[in-house]
């Protein structure tokens, strides 16, 4: 929606105006919790734009493709009782699943499914195209508009700006990021994918403290190296399961999950190196 009243002012030797646009509801990151928050305005019928970088990577679950597991399996759940997405696409892309902790008591048990997790994306990138008041855009914010202490809305790395009375960041680990790999470092949002730095020096400009969280990712491997026959083959469960409370649960048989373990000399070459973190 073009607002044609709202068209600023350009530098010479511009030949073509940016236009600003108005929204109700601006979200900026399309991962998990930046969809679940696009769709939560868009269906109360706010007007809403959701911002990624990288439309072909929404949702992506770049680390363990997995949903649930203690804690996280509670999390999703309840996210379904409110309306949310998450559980009915992890059932559209599950390809294995299993309660946990059955062992113990129920307050203890959680729900974990492994994922399809490109299948997730592009299930998850339709129910966004389709849904009423949303639209769906792949740029960069670089900076939020702020006037007099409110929010007003952001600007993208191509210049537009999109307006709007409230914005959400759900830029996880975009914001500023950085990839560790062995003494490597390098800036990134993802692997292979910018790092959101205009956006986190706006933000200390703006008074906000910007930190970080560490997280470790497990290498991928090719399962044509491995040694099956030397781990613990655990099958998915033989009991119909589904995340969400609106589908009917299913047996999943196609994949296997394999277990292992560290042992002492595992532990051992971490604390031999865990200084040089």
């Amino acid at each position: 929606i073009l607002d044609t009243n709202k068209i600023p002012t350009q530098n010479k030797g511009e030949t073509e105006k940016v236009k600003q646009y108005q929204y109700e509801v601006i979200v900026v990151g399309a991962g998990h919790a930046g969809c679940e928050a696009a769709l939560a305005a868009a269906r109360i019928g706010a007007k809403t734009l959701l911002i990624t970088s990288n439309i072909d990577n929404v949702a992506l679950m770049p680390c363990n493709p997995s949903i649930g597991g203690p804690g996280k399996g509670h999390v999703a759940r309840e996210i379904d009782a409110l309306g949310g997405e998450m559980a009915k696409n992890t059932d559209k892309a599950t390809i294995h699943i299993r309660m946990l902790n059955t062992s113990k008591g129920p307050a203890m048990w959680a729900l974990r499914a492994q994922i399809d997790k490109r299948l997730y994306t592009q299930e998850m990138i339709h129910i966004l195209q389709i849904q009423k008041n949303l639209d769906l855009k792949q740029e960069m914010v670089t900076k939020l508009i702020v006037n007099n202490c409110r929010i007003e809305g952001v600007i993208v790395k191509s210049g537009l700006e999109f307006s709007s009375p409230t914005v959400i960041l759900t830029n996880g680990t975009f914001l500023n990021g950085k990839i560790y790999i062995g003494k490597t470092t390098y800036s990134a949002g993802r692997a292979g994918e910018l790092a959101s730095i205009s956006l986190a020096e706006n933000l200390k400009e703006l008074g906000f403290k910007v930190g970080r969280l560490n997280t470790c990712t497990p290498p991928r491997i090719d399962r044509r190296t491995v040694d099956f026959s030397k781990m613990k083959e655990q099958k998915s469960s033989d009991i119909p399961l589904s995340f969400s409370f609106e589908n009917k649960g299913k047996i999943y048989k196609d994949f296997s999950v394999f277990m292992t373990r560290t042992d002492q000399k595992t532990h051992q070459i971490i604390q031999d190196n865990i200084h040089k973190v």
